[in-house]
């Protein structure tokens, strides 16, 4: 007879992303909340310091797969961003910029009065600058929503990652720096690398579209060359030690600029994209530890509080400069809350990396598990008092 045990383990990632697909679909029909509230939390529930179900994660197959969703949906985001559009109204890059600043130096403020060592603080708030894509482009496909806000939360998205990765790069060279007093190595995993990762996606965003140019064909095809590049790129990043998230941003952004349509019906890249984001949040939230997130639960609390009048106010202070009104700016800021999946990757890059001062960020967990399940149910609810939900959703007129 089998040994049961290598059965079972091998058996564990299908049943978790099965269980939490069947919780998304009657979650969301029973309350009408985003279906990835509750991939995150049956991920988390699950996860190795938990139920125990899923294994402890590491950099297998669950872990690339995890990275190859996340540039999938990294991909569609920068394929979605307009330069044009911020060139001809700079006073929305501005509003980012100020937002992530004023995040940047709040959180660290709160992390060194809450006692945090000033290097663990300035990684913390180099993170909480972000706002998670994979959250932010979820929810706005499965509402549909469209509009001033979804494109303004869609754009600063865009900014705050690269913004986060920047700061987040810089802290971890100047930890290289100060633990091995390496400087040509702080350097290299610091600049030179985001400098790599970004030349590398703009060169697959150049190639992809040229060679569907040459099929001549590229509507029909544009979809599934554009998946396997993604693939094929996060491949690369991994074997380079090169940035996903930067790669694949850069690659939708530089793609979409040369002109090749994208179709519409694939959105999210159909049931692939459908499939492979179960697997991410279930995955993302499955990394944490429910004694961690325990113990960093207050300072949480506060970074959250701090995020949202931060960024909300970031873009409020430009909303009419920029074009829209108060309150579109105020909806917009509180759509940039999403942190989690972002964030969990970032640290789990780091931790491959051999920068074990990550496992000392006890309300990054914290923030993260707060965020994982109120971050998508946030953003909603800015989208749907926004106007741009179409009423004839079922899923929204019941949440409403």
């Amino acid at each position: 007879m089998p040994d049961l045990l290598p059965i079972l383990t091998s058996l564990a990632w299908p049943f978790a992303i099965a269980i939490a697909w069947i919780a998304g679909e009657f979650g969301q029909r029973w309350t009408g909340l985003p279906r990835i509230s509750f991939y995150g939390v049956i991920g988390f529930a699950l996860g190795s310091s938990q139920l125990g179900v899923l294994p402890i994660p590491d950099s297998g197959p669950a872990s690339m797969l995890a990275d190859v969703a996340f540039g999938l949906i990294l991909f569609e985001l920068g394929y979605r961003i307009n330069l044009r559009w911020l060139r001809t109204n700079p006073w929305i890059g501005i509003s980012g910029l100020v937002e992530s600043l004023a995040t940047l130096v709040a959180v660290y403020l709160i992390a060194i009065a809450f006692g945090t060592p000033q290097l663990t603080a300035l990684m913390l708030a180099a993170l909480s600058m972000a706002t998670s894509p994979a959250t932010v482009v979820r929810v706005i496909n499965e509402q549909r929503s469209s509009g001033q806000v979804t494109e303004r939360v869609l754009h600063l998205t865009a900014q705050n990652c690269v913004l986060a990765v920047f700061a987040f790069n810089v802290v971890i060279g100047f930890w290289i720096f100060r633990t091995f007093e390496d400087l040509g190595d702080a350097i290299w995993n610091s600049l030179v690398l985001l400098a790599v990762s970004l030349l590398t996606g703009a060169v697959f965003g150049l190639a992809v579209p040229a060679l569907l140019h040459g099929l001549k064909n590229p509507k029909q095809d544009a979809t599934v060359a554009f998946a396997l590049a993604v693939i094929l790129l996060v491949a690369i990043s991994h074997a380079g030690g090169l940035s996903p998230v930067v790669a694949t941003l850069a690659f939708g952004l530089v793609a979409r600029h040369r002109r090749v349509a994208y179709s519409q019906a694939q959105r999210g890249f159909g049931a692939l994209g459908e499939l492979l984001t179960v697997l991410l949040f279930v995955f993302a939230a499955s990394t944490l530890d429910w004694q961690k997130v325990a113990a960093g639960i207050g300072l949480a609390t506060v970074i959250v509080l701090a995020r949202l009048v931060t960024k909300t106010g970031g873009v409020v202070a430009f909303a009419h400069l920029s074009g829209v009104s108060w309150r579109k700016g105020a909806l917009a800021g509180v759509a940039l809350a999403p942190l989690s999946v972002f964030v969990i990757l970032l640290l789990e890059h780091a931790r491959q990396r051999g920068v074990h001062v990550v496992e000392e960020l006890r309300s990054v967990a914290a923030v993260t598990m707060l965020l994982e399940v109120f971050g998508p149910i946030i953003i909603q609810r800015a989208l749907v008092w926004a106007n741009e939900v179409p009423k004839t959703q079922p899923e929204i007129n019941h949440a409403a």
